[in-house]
């Protein structure tokens, strides 16, 4: 469904952290001459990472980072949501759960003792979910961190009122595309057969392996990955734990989400 263009002359535009390790918002920092590009078409009204200004009024769109870990990030992603026409978020912290989703695998009370110690009980700490398990997301930006030339194009998606598409096909293709060594070919194991693509292959054209940070694709190549992992004699129960470190956070929305 095609979103409802942005009509203001110059659109307010604020960024948002929650649980994350704001890596994402470096990126936006650190994006160069397309970064002047799009602050000439938008007016950043708040980003914490890179000003103190804040914005009392509503937003045309939000950009979100982090997953919510806590009763008190729940009632303020719904009141960010409450005063923005758009939502976007990005990361896979935001997208997906992130390494925060790891906390789920145990009792929270046992997470909560080991970080905080004798005073746990004095700290709010709920299971971990992405943004859209929460509230209506209108775009994803997958990623840890996030691909920078994709979040370019989701928010000129996003200011034209243009849907945009998460790639569904498995980082192998961009692998392939980029002619890359396979790295079961060097020995190593690899998530990118049963990864979304979209990110140009970052990783692994870069020499390292692909951790699954952008979510599993919809309808993998079973065959094809059980043709893989028997003849790389792999352990089947050592990928899904890899998948772990970013996936955890799969039960679907919670209020309505997407």
């Amino acid at each position: 469904m095609t979103n409802v263009p942005i009509t203001a002359t110059k659109p307010k535009v604020a960024f948002f952290d929650f649980a994350c390790c704001e890596g994402c918002q470096l990126q936006v920092a650190n994006l160069g001459e397309a970064l002047l590009d799009i602050l000439g078409a938008i007016d950043v009204v708040e980003f914490r990472e890179v000003m103190s200004e804040k914005w009392d009024k509503d937003y045309d769109v939000v950009i979100i980072e982090g997953s919510i870990t806590d009763h008190h990030a729940e009632e303020r992603i719904k009141k960010i949501r409450a005063r923005s026409k758009v939502l976007i978020a990005y990361g896979a912290c935001a997208c997906i759960g992130g390494v925060n989703g790891m906390k789920n695998s145990f009792e929270l009370d046992e997470i909560r003792q080991y970080v905080y110690g004798k005073d746990f009980k004095l700290f709010d700490s709920v299971k971990t979910r992405p943004i859209h398990q929460v509230v209506k997301v209108d775009y994803f930006v997958n990623g840890c961190p996030i691909y920078p030339p994709e979040l370019v194009e989701v928010i000129k998606c996003a200011l034209r009122g243009l849907p945009y598409t998460v790639p569904d096909n498995p980082v192998c293709v961009e692998c392939k595309l980029n002619e890359n060594v396979c790295m079961y070919d060097k020995g190593v194991s690899c998530l990118g057969p049963w990864t979304k693509g979209g990110c140009n292959s970052w990783c692994t054209s870069n020499g390292n392996i692909c951790y699954g940070c952008r979510g599993e694709v919809k309808n993998p190549a079973k065959n094809a990955a059980a043709e893989v992992i028997g003849k790389y004699k792999l352990n089947a129960d050592l990928i899904k734990n890899k998948f772990d470190m970013y996936n955890k956070c799969k039960e679907g929305d919670i209020n309505g989400g997407k």
